[in-house]
């Protein structure tokens, strides 16, 4: 059983915000804990409901009652300060914590929190290594950020010491938890709305990777110049792994792609074979995530049994190259890359599939991302033969960058004469289109973390 102590002088636990990703996961564990839970959410969802039915009392909209009998209000970062229930929670002299500093305490109750960090392949490889520990038996809690249809949701509560964790590197919220071992899976320039400079973003994790204990464990992408610097700064063991780079600890040989892009590959431990694995998920992307994963298990005493296994079996995460059907012999696809290198990867792995043309259909996400890699976008979407850009989704942000997916639009056109991207406003629009313009064998793929998810289910409609 964690060691739970130090989280006891809470015995009622409200939480704003219950039906969120992470904190549907905090709730479920602190249930099973034994400490008495209630939330708010705004609208009701899957995750609300899955926490009803194990009698945590979720409210849609406001509910003031519960706030005065709790001993700690949990919040999460989308909450504002003027929220009626933190306002009465301030008026009664109620303690408030963010998420973030929560779950950093939960993390310490465990003897091994295993934080799966890096800007893209978090919830894919935390996946994986979810499925590894749950078939060897290690019975593990876990917190991903998607659904993972093998777990039935975006959480699991386990009766084990191991804490398997996505952790994010957004405004820093990973240097509150307390890893035993940490997968750092690429640095790139993403979240520039909060960071400022890619320069902050490299400090960022190598604060993240001080955090770790002499005895603890850190594996690092090889390929990746920006985590091979981060060994230096932790006394922790370190493995790396990679597939351009043979001169790390593990690497991927001998690949081979199958018709629907599935890799095939041998991995080596040190110049030494050790064992052929399939993978379900397609592109080399997905490789370098599962010899992440394959060098963690290994290092935690996994038989490769297990982990052939376990990797196999998994399809994917929800959004993560996710097939959603077919409309008159195309394939649609849905995936949440957002960023530039995600949006390469995917084009590089849908390469590997065989089809006759692609379509993407991108919706941008948030204005300063947009403004801030415009040309990398770009230069990312004219793998595809065919280009649909809708509107930027907003998410947290008001257009101040004074950006528009015009211009995005005129950008991809400008470097490839012959592509013929176009802006497209609606959804209604865009699905006429596509149903009019595609034809058999083409593959359709819906790419961003917005609303953009929604026009598969349109087309299949």
């Amino acid at each position: 059983m964690p060691h739970i102590e130090s989280l006891k002088k809470y015995k009622n636990i409200h939480m704003i915000g219950i039906g969120g990703v992470s904190m549907s996961g905090i709730a479920a564990i602190l249930n099973n804990w034994g400490f008495h839970i209630t939330g708010s959410d705004w609208c009701e969802s899957e995750n609300t409901k899955k926490l009803n039915n194990i009698g945590i009392t979720v409210s849609i909209g406001h509910n003031i009652e519960n706030v005065k009998k709790a001993d700690v209000v949990v919040y999460s970062a989308a909450i504002k300060m003027d929220d009626p229930e933190m306002v009465e929670a301030k008026n009664c002299g109620i303690p408030t914590i963010e998420r973030a500093d929560f779950l950093g305490d939960i993390t310490r109750c465990f003897k091994d929190t295993i934080c799966i960090s890096g800007t893209h392949g978090k919830t894919t490889t935390t996946s994986m290594v979810s499925l590894c520990f749950i078939e060897a038996l290690q019975d593990p809690n876990i917190q991903v950020g998607a659904f993972l249809k093998q777990i039935d949701g975006n959480y699991r509560v386990g009766n084990s010491e191991h804490f398997i964790l996505e952790a994010c590197e957004y405004v820093e919220s990973f240097l509150k938890f307390s890893p035993k071992t940490e997968i750092i899976l690429n640095i790139d320039n993403d979240h520039l709305d909060y960071f400022k400079t890619f320069d902050n973003i490299k400090k960022a994790f190598v604060k993240y990777v001080k955090l770790l204990p002499s005895d603890g464990l850190l594996i690092v992408n090889g390929d990746d110049q920006n985590c091979l610097e981060l060994p230096k700064y932790t006394n922790a063991k370190s493995i790396s792994y990679g597939i351009l780079n043979k001169n790390v600890d593990f690497y991927a040989d001998n690949i081979l792609f199958d018709n629907d892009g599935f890799p095939e590959f041998d991995v080596y431990i040190n110049g030494k074979y050790y064992e052929k694995f399939k993978l379900s998920v397609p592109g080399t992307h997905n490789i370098l995530n599962a010899l992440s994963c394959i060098s963690l298990c290994y290092s935690y005493g996994v038989d490769k049994s297990y982990i052939k296994v376990a990797l196999k079996k998994f399809t994917g995460a929800h959004r993560r190259f996710e097939f959603k059907g077919k409309l008159n012999g195309c394939s649609i696809y849905d995936d949440y890359g957002h960023h530039p290198t995600e949006i390469l990867a995917t084009s590089k792995a849908l390469k590997n599939k065989k089809y006759n043309k692609s379509w993407v259909v991108f919706q941008p996400h948030t204005y300063s991302r947009t403004k801030n890699l415009l040309d990398d976008f770009a230069n990312a979407l004219i793998n595809f033969d065919n280009v649909i850009i809708l509107d930027i989704y907003a998410a947290r942000e008001k257009n101040v960058y004074g950006i528009t997916s015009q211009d995005l639009v005129n950008k991809i056109n400008y470097i490839d004469k012959n592509k013929n991207a176009r802006y497209i406003k609606s959804f209604d629009e865009c699905v006429c289109f596509l149903k009019e313009n595609v034809k058999k064998d083409d593959i359709i793929i819906t790419l961003g973390a917005g609303t953009v998810t929604e026009i598969g289910s349109l087309l299949l409609n």
